[in-house]
């Protein structure tokens, strides 16, 4: 079953995920701060991921590079110039939009084809025919796609606005150097290339990773998480010797890696992804093969993942503007080049809405007496879940039963992320429980204090099973 947007965002509020930013002056439109629960997802995620492509694997350093740097960068890796929205202005409202993504949000909508766009428009490539000015306007008029927010039909020509923050470095104000908040966290790794190359061991092929905030001032920002003007990103790049047989097999494993990692880590449902190549003319300028990994979200098929073949570009411009030798020497047989390479980086906090929505779920049961009851129940991988046990005395005016059941709280939080919770009502707290994805409730009663025993409950299938307390294991 599919729920709308507006459901998890209630359910993300209720249950201390995720709350608007600076929400008692009215909020700051698409700011998200995430509560104890979605930091905890946040960090498992995080975690997870650091742990298979770094900890495990031999190939791949890691970095925390700076938010701010060196102005130059940006000019180098084209931000300045190309990292820019087509807008359009609704005149009534005074709604600002990108007219790509309204035309793609119509598109998808209406399931319109190639062949049902045709009868008003020559189109070759759905996905890529809309790349001027003039072919968005000319779509928005033939099919008369109206404003959103108040309906209407009276736009603005479409223009360009540059996506990066921009400040000042500087003592005095106004007086200072403008400075880019990073819009992505690549140029961190490729401008750290050379110090890595000449400090550690490395050798091609291998990888740096970081995971750290990006910022884009995103003038059409909604639809809850998705896009947001600060968040977080799983950079990879991974550095390839220039043959195309090389770098077309290490690209077909990291689509293989990226699709393994969706559907065993974050248990994302196999037939809502996609993995798209993009058409020659929809590659950036810095790509020369592109895949995106897609998710049919509540309001339609959008990016989770991009997988990037950016060739040597990025190191080419940084010797370009730096007047740096940016060059790979191979150890064995004293090549000089310049590396390329393939980027499988995916949004941190994307992966955290994309869990969300493919856990959350509404399902029909009998209780105790046969009446048939709803509960919400988030279905996720146990490894991600913000709680992993519930520790819940039976009757919280029972001293015993309090007392033991905060001997085991201790022993368990040592290890996991755990709750006790005494609130005296066994099936609000089985309930509460089951919102939050916690796996396992450990239930403590009388036949507890006698034997030592405890009830285990499964979230999922709601079974209830005796076991020894000092028996406990995730």
């Amino acid at each position: 079953m599919t729920f709308s947007l507006d459901n998890i965002v209630a359910w993300a509020k209720r249950r201390w995920f995720a709350y608007p930013g600076s929400d008692i002056y009215g909020w700051l439109a698409n700011a998200r701060d995430l509560w104890p629960y979605g930091v905890e997802v946040k960090k498992n995620i995080e975690n997870n991921r650091w742990k298979f492509f770094v900890q495990k694997r031999n190939d791949i350093i890691w970095l925390d590079s700076q938010i701010l740097m060196n102005p130059k960068v940006r000019e180098a890796s084209g931000h300045v110039w190309w990292f820019s929205d087509p807008l359009i202005d609704c005149k009534k409202c005074k709604s600002r939009l990108r007219a790509d993504q309204l035309i793609e949000e119509y598109i998808e909508k209406n399931n319109l084809n190639l062949e049902q766009i045709n009868e008003r428009i020559k189109v070759d490539n759905i996905a890529v025919w809309a790349r001027s000015f003039e072919q968005q306007t000319e779509f928005i008029n033939q099919f008369k796609i109206k404003c959103p927010k108040c309906w209407s039909f009276d736009w603005t020509e479409p223009k360009q606005f540059n996506l990066m923050f921009k400040t000042e470095q500087g003592t005095i104000e106004w007086q200072g150097t403008d400075i880019y908040l990073r819009p992505e966290t690549a140029q961190g790794i490729f401008v750290n290339f050379k110090n890595i190359l000449d400090t550690t061991r490395s050798r091609i092929p291998f990888g740096i990773a970081q995971i750290w905030k990006a910022f884009r001032n995103e003038i059409t920002p909604g639809n809850f998480m998705f896009r947001v003007r600060e968040f977080y990103q799983m950079e990879i790049e991974y550095f390839v010797e220039n043959d195309e047989k090389i770098w077309l097999e290490c690209f077909e494993e990291w689509k293989k890696q990226s699709k393994e990692r969706w559907i065993n880590e974050i248990w994302i449902k196999e037939q809502k992804l996609r993995f798209r190549d993009h058409d020659k003319d929809e590659l950036s300028f810095y790509s020369k093969w592109t895949c995106d990994v897609e998710y049919k979200f509540p309001r339609g098929r959008w990016e989770l993942q991009g997988i990037a073949y950016r060739t040597d570009y990025d190191l080419n411009q940084h010797i370009k503007f730096s007047w740096k030798d940016l060059q790979y020497s191979d150890p064995q047989s004293g090549k000089r080049y310049v590396p390329h390479c393939i980027e499988p980086s995916r949004g941190l906090t994307r992966a955290i809405l994309t869990a969300m929505i493919d856990a959350y779920d509404e399902e029909k049961y009998s209780d105790a007496n046969w009446n048939e009851q709803t509960r919400v129940v988030a279905r996720f991988n146990k490894n991600i879940a913000p709680i992993k046990f519930a520790v819940i005395p039976l009757v919280k005016k029972d001293e015993e039963q309090v007392n033991m059941a905060k001997e085991i709280f201790d022993k368990l939080s040592q290890d996991y992320m755990c709750e006790f919770d005494d609130s005296g009502n066994i099936w609000k707290c089985y309930r509460r429980q089951d919102e939050i994805w916690t796996p396992y409730c450990i239930t403590i009663d009388n036949q507890s204090i006698q034997d030592g025993t405890v009830t285990i409950r499964d979230r999922d299938s709601m079974k209830q099973w005796r076991i020894k307390a000092d028996e406990i294991r995730f």
